[in-house]
């Protein structure tokens, strides 16, 4: 499973048809932005640097990269880094690196595409100044709490800031003296004027919205440069309109900024601050997966206070997380396509998530046996010290992949369930005699048919060995061996050859599909089975697993060799999801 940064844009799957690549042919159609020198299609993908991504920023990585590569044009990525309060450079180096790994770039013929807001704060500023001078916007000297209280609410209409006609020199005098540091936080903000009735507007976000605060933050590229920080409605819409954006794509939730978002860019355009025609926003879907939570509050919370043990855990629905878990970049892409892009608002199943991962596994995850729950299984009459080699396909349907060996010796493990002392009815594995019968024939699968004899117990009852006697014209893929016929086919290791290895059994974090409905406390929902470690015994060829190589563990599901705790000759597995979805019963 190598070089799966090279891979996943060429494995990426065709492209299905949605409103916005509708939208983007009818614009290529029409020229809308056709430009000298420039591509017609650029997008961007924007986030904060205030944490770790998570699936669903994988959603908008696809669509925006995706759209470019398809239609020549290109993606910016840009960080749009206006609070330094909470922004940090260990943020900024993840997501570059979760882009990479989903298989994106940046990089169009030899340049790089790589922006950040804070880059724009001297035109944003220089911005500002000109919405005051134009009597479109104004320092408002209320506080915060007055602020709140008279902008109203979905029912009732604002009141007016009673500096909402402050005089235009005394709003700019003031402007500046906030860039200057001469106010402390809160003391005053910098807010647009839309219209003269827009503290009445129905939607809430046209109600003089704020532009500018002053925050006496650190900021982590500027430095201590500034202490008025543009606000991110304020910011986003310029910076699309300076990278000449064509198709500036967010989730249904800033459905509601759009009318700020075109007043500002036409505003500004009609000052000469950009050319024509600036971009347009246009909302899809956010993604709402079952079983896990994507506030990033939330994921802030857990890392935490210790719930998981980061924001890499494989139980996390971040890339890092998802990552580490053993997902490849061309099952999320896979997923990303599977969902679509729509304007409805709906719940996708982690089980379609975990459909992806496998259709993407199953045709090149080579094969491997590995006993989870170990159980002694001793050939009584195997000779002592002496071993058979057994050899089975690295993958099924892919001879060109080879063969792989392991021995079949005197004491072997198998699974603890493929032994019952009193079987129920339909049970094909061991069993011991009774009633003058023979014990359950089963075939070691890729090894002998062998009979059980009996087992022993420890002095609490408990199974500790299961003896039987193999046929030694029995071996698989020899003359004869088709002679016997046998309902049972189980996997084993050698007990003297097999390697012992730490294998974590993951499975969903939350036992509820949405933990964060009807206000409940998500944590008091989490799947207390999401985590399992157990010591398992595997073939010994996978002592030289990698980092990051994955198999398929016969029986039992994908597994991954962690990228983090595994070292040479001394791999720990992580198993990234089972063989069938067992959540869906």
């Amino acid at each position: 499973m190598s070089n799966e940064k090279n891979s996943a844009a060429a494995a990426a799957p065709a492209p299905s048809s949605n409103f916005v690549r509708a939208i983007v042919e009818s614009d290529l159609a029409a020229g809308t932005h056709q430009r000298e020198g420039m591509p017609s299609v650029i997008t961007r993908f924007p986030p904060e640097p205030n944490g770790y991504l998570h699936v669903g920023h994988a959603k908008s990585i696809c669509l925006n990269f995706g759209l470019a590569r398809d239609y020549q044009g290109r993606c910016n990525l840009r960080f749009d880094d206006t609070n330094p309060e909470k922004e940090d450079q260990e943020y900024v180096d993840t997501i570059m690196d979760s882009v990479k790994w989903l298989g994106f770039s940046w990089e169009q013929g030899g340049q790089e595409h790589l922006h950040y807001a804070s880059d724009y704060f001297d035109k944003l500023y220089e911005m500002a100044e000109y919405l005051i001078k134009e009597g479109k916007a104004y320092v408002d000297s209320q506080s915060a709490e007055d602020m709140s209280r008279n902008r109203g609410n979905f029912g009732t209409p604002g009141t007016n800031s009673p500096f909402r006609n402050r005089p235009v020199e005394e709003s700019l005098q003031i402007f500046r003296d906030m860039k200057a540091g001469k106010y402390k936080d809160g003391e005053h903000i910098l807010r647009a004027k839309m219209s003269e009735d827009a503290m009445s507007s129905p939607i809430m976000t046209n109600r003089d919205p704020a532009l500018y605060r002053i925050r006496h933050a650190h900021h982590h590229r500027t430095g201590d440069k500034w202490c008025i920080y543009p606000m991110y409605d304020y910011t986003h819409p310029i910076s699309d309109a300076l990278e000449n954006i064509t198709h500036s794509l967010c989730t249904l939730e800033f459905q509601d900024h759009r009318p700020f978002y075109d007043w500002l860019v036409d505003t500004l355009a009609a000052g000469g601050f950009f050319q024509r025609p600036v971009p347009r926003q246009y909302e899809f879907s956010r993604l709402n997966l079952t079983y896990v939570v994507m506030s990033k509050r939330k994921l802030r919370q857990l890392v935490d206070d210790g719930v998981v043990t980061g924001w890499d855990d494989p139980r996390m629905p971040t890339i890092v997380g998802l990552r580490r878990r053993g997902y490849t970049p061309s099952s999320i892409q896979l997923f990303c396509e599977r969902i679509g892009v729509s304007k409805a608002d709906g719940w996708i199943d982690m089980s379609t998530l975990e459909g992806a991962l496998r259709d993407d596994l199953d045709p090149k995850a080579p094969r491997a046996i590995a006993v989870l729950r170990p159980l002694k299984l001793v050939v009584d009459n195997f000779p002592e010290g002496e071993s058979v080699e057994c050899s089975a396909p690295v993958h099924p349907h892919h001879p060109e992949m080879g063969s792989r060996s392991f021995p079949f010796t005197k004491e072997l493990w198998i699974e603890q369930e493929d032994f019952m002392e009193n079987p129920t009815k339909g049970y094909h594995r061991f069993t011991p005699p009774s009633d003058g019968k023979p014990g359950a024939r089963v075939r070691l699968k890729y090894g002998f048919v062998v009979e059980c004899t009996g087992y022993d117990k420890d002095e609490n009852g408990k199974v500790t060995a299961v003896h039987v006697n193999y046929f030694e014209d029995s071996k698989s893929g020899t003359p004869g061996a088709d002679n016997y016929k046998v309902k049972g086919n189980i996997t084993w290791v050698s007990a003297a050859q097999a390697l012992e290895a730490e294998v974590r059994l993951y499975d969903r974090l939350f036992s509820d599909p949405n933990p964060d409905a009807g206000g409940r406390d998500f944590k008091e929902l989490l799947n207390p089975n999401a985590l399992e470690t157990v010591t398992a015994y595997l073939e010994p060829g996978l002592t030289s697993a990698q980092p990051d190589q994955r198999f398929q563990f016969e029986r039992h599901g994908y597994f991954v060799a962690d990228r983090v705790d595994s070292q040479p000759g001394k791999p720990v597995f992580n198993r990234v999801t089972t063989l069938k979805d067992s959540w869906g019963k």
